[in-house]
């Protein structure tokens, strides 16, 4: 409830500074306190309306109300006066409702009147109102804001009545006063009159007895609104049921413990734009509607999507048929022609790799799934990474009102904790929903345990045994990428040496300098002090605030309240939404010596922008994006070494499908740049340029796989035609080990099933040795003994299959097996396979 007071002492202008519109700086405007005062009942009505609670409602009443602008015929209009009478000059303004748009025009038209009115006869009025709208509903939160500037007398008899309803009801109470005392601003207004001086007096007595009140001032509390504020709600509690094992087929064994499930963070996006167009009238013209002052306004509607849809079609037509399409500029007889189809002629389907699958259905058939969180497995919590959570966090809780449940859920996630494990778990909302593959995390607080469920990417599982679940991998492969590329601090030229010295590596000078410079951002020591004086953390993240929500809700209040934007422009971003934005002066002065450092050690300096030159051919160049000014070393041209670099790629591709060896020197052929931008490169540079390394050469068909090309399949860093070679290489750069291993693993098994691979047996040894001794090292156990499983299988039991090889492989024995625990324990990994089944396997 908002109590305005309207009295004649309200219409008492004020300047207040706001930012000008033509100089950028702070004009002072002009403007009564009820216009100021009304700033803040308007954008806490906004806050409601953006949020778009049905539960978020407000009404307004005013105090020194009179007949002669709001109500002609009634200017007293309450449900006690109705009743009992008395109250005058207090009038309900706004009923009880959720607000809209309507509201803020409403209360825009408020104007001072010329009758005094009383702030306690108001406050009655809204506590009974209030009272009498809420009386079914006894849980809501009941508020009152009460503005005033406290100039005029007021009845304060039985004030302690008052408090003691208030704190019966649970009311709060926020009174914002038009230039009252306050310290935190600070404010003190000189020649206070008798009257304000009593009534601010009061107020303050008045509050101290609430339970929950509060007095402001009210410049502090509109820029108390402006400040970003994270919205925070009270989730719903969902009922679910949480199960480990079968309950159907071993019910024994099973276990269903009954759950909650609430939000524990949820994503803000900003609020959506509508298009807006002046509405058309039946003869074509702009409708338009004019008011009292006969001045005419356009009325604007409401833009809405529309959907048509065409077909392109091209066909073969005679050469005198007349043609509504394009037409070829040969003299052909192709044409295109564009059809308009209506919806319900067209089939829904859903992409499938590069085709479409259609469902006449408009969706295929659903999972017969049942409501329900079941856990499928449980794994080490060190074995989950950080960036496959994909969703919002979910609170899961034992149902409160039943103490056995709450015992058994606190058991599960004790148990989780000391073992230090997750649980992969399958989500299903309601009976017949799609299922969520997700990871629960144990969670103990002070008085409470409960899991925490965040989706992940899409789950796969390789079942080793019957009675067993391994988890062979969490993401699929097109859910993660990893993107290899060449090493920053090793160079390999085009004969497979090393390069130790070259103007791309970095000399230890360098490396000390960067370290230096690194080490004097650090943001750890560079905030405020705390209470024992020692530095704290610049950047926190609760207190980070994202400007493009923030900034367009600020923009959007803005333009609702102010009358006009010409001359009430948008004010400044908050403070507190760009603290970030800039580093604090004692990092930068920190940091300066070792940007001049650096400076000086990488020899920088500005590279002038370069006139670009005309082609022969007349092409002109379109512009880059990163044409700006940059700062390289002393080999400046790095777009001319990209330029360099494809057109040596393109001759090595031309030796490649010309059936040259692998070792070619593409160097023998010269390379004719005439007509590029570049200058030609040095010889350490072209040998740079044409590396060996698979990252650097172009990735030739799938069917390849001759020995003139690498045989790299799209998406793959081994190749089938140096599977050996790839794979080291690979893992010496460290990084990308799982995705080596699984590549060697799927080109071994290509290999091994193709037509003449017994050619290539031995060298398939060696990498499965090879391969062998890397999962052990690099604890990527599970990835080889799911291979070597499937490689057994594709062998000996699959067709055309090659018993030969594994004959082989039985040969070597127990070296090449699965690897057990023991063996894995060695090395400080782990492997659900005993030492009696890893030495039976071959």
């Amino acid at each position: 409830m908002f109590l305005v007071d309207v009295s004649p002492s309200m219409g008492k202008t004020r300047r207040v500074r706001l930012p000008g519109a033509r100089s950028g700086g702070l004009d002072p405007m002009k403007m009564t306190n009820l216009e100021w005062s009304l700033q803040f009942v308007m954008l806490k009505i906004q806050e409601m309306i953006y949020n778009g609670r049905k539960t978020d409602q407000c009404g307004v009443i005013l105090f020194g109300s009179e007949g002669t602008f709001y109500h002609p015929a009634n200017y007293t209009e309450n449900i006690i006066n109705k009743k009992n009478g008395g109250y005058e000059n207090v009038l309900e303004f706004i009923p009880i409702a959720q607000p809209n748009a309507g509201t803020l025009a409403k209360l825009a038209t408020l104007q001072p009147s010329e009758t005094i009115g009383d702030p306690i006869d108001a406050l009655i009025v809204g506590i009974e109102t209030q009272h009498q709208y809420l009386s079914s509903k006894k849980t809501w939160t009941r508020k009152v804001v009460l503005l005033t500037d406290g100039e005029n007398p007021i009845e304060i008899e039985d004030w302690e009545a008052i408090v003691k309803k208030m704190n019966l009801l649970d009311i709060s109470l926020t009174i914002i006063g038009i230039d009252f005392d306050d310290d935190e601003l600070p404010f003190h207004e000189e020649g206070k009159t008798k009257f304000k001086r009593a009534n601010e007096s009061f107020y303050h007595t008045f509050v101290e007895k609430l339970q929950n009140g509060v007095v402001g001032n009210c410049n502090f509390a509109l820029r108390e609104l402006a400040r970003p504020d994270i919205k925070q709600t009270k989730s719903t509690l969902m009922g679910n049921v949480l199960r480990i094992g079968d309950v159907d087929v071993c019910p024994e064994e099973a276990v269903e413990i009954v759950v909650k499930a609430s939000k524990c963070t949820a994503v803000t996006r900003p609020k959506s734009w509508k298009k807006f167009a002046k509405r058309e009238s039946a003869e074509g013209q702009h409708d338009m509607r004019v008011n009292e002052d006969e001045e005419a306004k356009a009325i604007y509607a409401q833009l809405r999507m529309r959907t048509e849809y065409y077909i392109d079609q091209e066909g073969e037509m005679d050469d005198n048929a007349s043609m509504d399409g394009d037409q070829d500029d040969d003299s052909g007889t192709k044409s295109k022609t564009i059809e308009k189809v209506e919806k319900e002629q067209l089939v829904r389907g859903f992409k499938y790799g590069s085709s479409y699958a259609p469902c006449p259905d408009g969706q295929f058939p659903r999972l017969p799934t049942r409501k329900g969180i079941e856990i499928c497995g449980f794994f080490p919590e060190k074995r989950f990474r950080r960036e496959y959570a994909m969703s919002e966090v979910t609170y899961v809780w034992a149902d409160p009102v039943q103490p056995l449940q709450q015992v058994a859920l606190s058991a599960v996630v004790q148990a989780m904790y000391e073992k230090g494990a997750f649980a992969i778990a399958r989500w299903i909302a309601r009976d017949g929903a799609d299922p969520k593959m997700g990871v629960l995390v144990p969670t103990m607080f002070e008085k409470v345990d409960c899991l925490l469920w965040v989706q992940v990417c899409r789950l796969f599982y390789a079942y080793t045994t019957p009675e067993s679940l391994s988890i062979a991998k969490m993401p699929f492969a097109d859910d993660v990428r990893n993107f290899a590329f060449p090493s920053l601090d090793m160079l390999i030229n085009k004969k497979g040496e090393i390069i130790a010295t070259h103007p791309y590596l970095p000399t230890e000078d360098q490396m000390d300098a960067m370290e230096r410079f690194v080490d004097a951002m650090d943001l750890m020591e560079a905030g405020e002090k705390d209470d024992e004086g020692n530095r704290t953390p610049w950047f926190d993240t609760r207190l980070s605030y994202n400007p493009s929500i923030h900034r367009v809700k600020q923009a959007q209040f803005h333009a609702a309240v102010v009358p006009d934007l010409n001359t009430h422009p948008l004010p400044p971003t908050h403070p507190e939404l760009t603290k970030y934005f800039d580093p604090p002066r004692r990092v930068l002065k920190r940091a300066h010596d070792a940007i001049d450092e650096c400076k000086r050690v990488f020899k920088v300096k500005e590279v002038p922008r370069k006139v670009v030159r005309v082609r022969k051919d007349g092409h002109v160049r379109a512009r880059d994006d990163d044409d700006d000014t940059i700062l390289l070393d002393k080999f400046p041209q790095h777009k001319q070494a990209q330029t360099q670099a494809q057109a040596a790629s393109q001759v090595l591709a031309t030796t490649q499908h010309t059936g040259h060896d692998r070792q070619t020197h593409v160097k023998d052929k010269k390379i004719n740049v005439d007509d590029s931008e570049t200058e030609s490169e040095t010889e350490d540079e072209e040998e740079l340029l044409l590396d060996k390394t698979p990252a650097m050469l172009p990735t030739p068909g799938p069917d390849q796989d001759t020995e003139s090309g690498s045989g790299l399949a799209p998406g793959r860093i081994i190749g089938s035609t140096y599977p050996l070679e790839d794979f080291k290489q690979n893992i010496a750069q460290g990084d990308v080990v799982t995705k080596a291993v699984e590549d060697l693993g799927v080109v071994i098994k290509e290999v091994l099933l193709r037509p003449f691979a017994s050619r290539r047996t031995e060298e398939m040894l060696q990498c499965m040795q090879e391969l062998r001794k890397v999962t052990l090292e690099e604890d990527e156990i599970d990835a080889w003994n799911a291979f070597l499983r499937d490689l057994r299988d594709a062998c000996v039991n699959e067709q055309p299959g090659n018993k030969e090889f594994w004959t082989q492989v039985q040969e070597l024995g127990r070296d090449i097996s699965l690897i057990s625990q023991p063996e894995a324990a060695k090395l400080g990994g782990k492997s659900d396979v005993s030492e009696l089944e890893a030495a039976r396997f071959v």
